[in-house]
């Protein structure tokens, strides 16, 4: 398995594609629709049984994971099981989905022997926190979409960085990723899990506002950025899913 990242070509040197087009109309069509409008569309329209979420069961995960049940509860959840996971998001992917009525969780693994020759022990993500993310995320979300022609996530334009100019329909990789909550704020992630009566995960009460691996999620302080305890003390902003798996 090759996991270094260097070898990935940016997504804006790759020649334009049908799919690319194909994104750009949904993008425009519908720029100034709400979440449900943008899901319903991509679950039962542009892409039925062709479609999954992607979620990290993490501090905001509840309203997206809400509003797909209420449209499909059979629909394809992954979830990246990186193996340095809080236990408290296990325990809540489980509390969460069986809430939900979710019927199709997907726990997606790295490959035992890819582990075992890239990070026999554990340490990768001190050495090279972009190979350990590859290793346990980029290459086996790559093996789990295949066979969907489109996934969603969860990401906001709120959150800075890369993501602050993020269509509702984007071209990445062989797939087309839906962004349904692109114009939501933090408050309207929490009027909505309230309104619902979702629980919320139970490091948020910890001060993690963004939670991923154990060993790369630190709490943050008043008045930082929501993921200011990424990968905390380093440039790297996002774990590569977004570049590489499409």
């Amino acid at each position: 398995m090759n996991i270094n990242l260097a070898t990935l070509a940016p997504a804006e040197t790759r020649p334009e594609t049908e799919r690319d087009l194909h994104a750009r109309r949904l993008a425009m069509q519908y720029s100034c629709s709400d979440a449900q409008e943008i899901l319903r569309h991509a679950i039962e329209t542009e892409f039925p049984g062709r479609i999954a979420l992607v979620s990290s069961f993490g501090a905001e995960s509840a309203a997206l994971l809400h509003l797909v049940s209420e449209i499909d509860k059979s629909i394809p959840v992954i979830f990246l099981e990186t193996g340095k996971h809080f236990a408290q998001t296990l325990s809540y992917r489980r509390k969460l989905a069986n809430q939900l009525g979710l019927t199709d969780i997907r726990d997606i693994r790295p490959k035992a022997e890819d582990v075992e020759t890239h990070d026999g022990d554990g340490g990768l993500w001190k050495r090279d926190a972009d190979a350990c993310c590859t290793l346990r995320k980029v290459e086996p979300l790559a093996a789990a979409l295949d066979g969907f022609d489109a996934w969603i996530t969860g990401r906001k334009q709120f959150h800075g960085a890369g993501r602050i100019n993020l269509p509702a329909f984007e071209a990445g990789g062989a797939h087309i990723k839906v962004n349904p909550l692109i114009r939501w704020s933090s408050d309207d992630v929490a009027d909505y899990v309230a309104a619902t009566d979702l629980p919320a995960h139970p490091l948020v009460a910890q001060d993690y506002p963004s939670i991923g691996c154990w060993p790369c999620t630190h709490p943050v302080a008043a008045g930082e950025d929501v993921r200011a305890g990424r990968w905390r003390g380093s440039a790297k902003t996002e774990c590569g899913i977004h570049g590489a798996a499409g």
